[in-house]
């Protein structure tokens, strides 16, 4: 599923999937069937693959790459919905599966998945937004869980969801900004978890993605729900409306 994922994101971000249709025909259609064929039929979530691990991270990968595609309509939205809200704990915030502990993370991946699926209605999003709000440290940084030390991929995890609330005015963004770019290697580019550490790819992208959320001036605008340009997904989201429209859909 992670890297089917990946593979439409890249597409999306191509414009490429006329081409895809061009090499493989009927390509974008198996792909959505690849990605309904793991879904749970009782509980509504996805598997990751073949071997059935499941996690809320691939039932946000389904939302994202079939939206994407326009092809949402083949699985059971309403079930996924309702498995993300057994995922929901007391604190607002959400698992990995039902009873497992709140993490930032899994919290982007729930949240994403209900805003794909219009339910935002479903989150408590005072509680949640607190939550989030609270994993800001004295530094600037933001952590995933309580008790945590800040990393610089939670500018990510943390803040999407905030932004998806529309409160992102709930932390510091000025601190946070210059906590980020402490990360940054000023030789060789690129940044790391916390200051000091060595650079990574994982880590520059959540902290590029972190400040465009923060509106740094010269970085693109990126979607806070599918961690992508925003041009992009207006693009692609655009098409499938038109799609079902064209097709007697709403």
């Amino acid at each position: 599923m992670l890297y089917t994922v990946s593979g439409v994101q890249i597409l999306a971000t191509l414009d490429a999937f006329d081409e895809l249709e061009q090499r493989v025909k009927g390509g974008r259609t198996k792909i959505g069937q690849y990605i309904a064929a793991l879904q749970d039929p009782v509980t509504g979530t996805f598997a990751g693959d073949e071997w059935g691990e499941q996690d809320t991270r691939f039932l946000y990968g389904a939302f994202n790459a079939l939206s994407l595609m326009g092809l949402l309509h083949l699985v059971d939205v309403d079930k996924a919905v309702r498995y993300i809200q057994s995922c929901a704990n007391f604190d607002g915030g959400y698992g990995t599966s039902p009873r497992a502990e709140s993490h930032a993370g899994q919290i982007f991946t729930c949240v994403g998945a209900l805003t794909i699926a219009g339910r935002l209605d479903l989150v408590n999003q005072d509680k949640l937004g607190a939550w989030l709000s609270e994993r800001q440290l004295k530094n600037g940084g933001l952590n995933g869980r309580p008790e945590k030390k800040e990393d610089v991929c939670y500018s990510w995890w943390v803040m999407s969801s905030l932004a998806m609330l529309s409160k992102l005015h709930w932390i510091d963004g000025d601190k946070l900004s210059e906590f980020i770019l402490q990360c940054q290697d000023p030789e060789g580019g690129g940044f790391a978890d916390r200051p000091g550490d060595m650079v990574d790819v994982f880590h520059t992208v959540f902290a590029l993605a972190g400040l465009s959320l923060l509106n740094y001036p010269g970085l693109e605008e990126v979607d806070p729900v599918y961690c992508m340009p925003k041009s992009v997904t207006k693009r692609c989201l655009g098409r499938s409306v038109a799609g079902g429209r064209a097709q007697g859909g709403t």
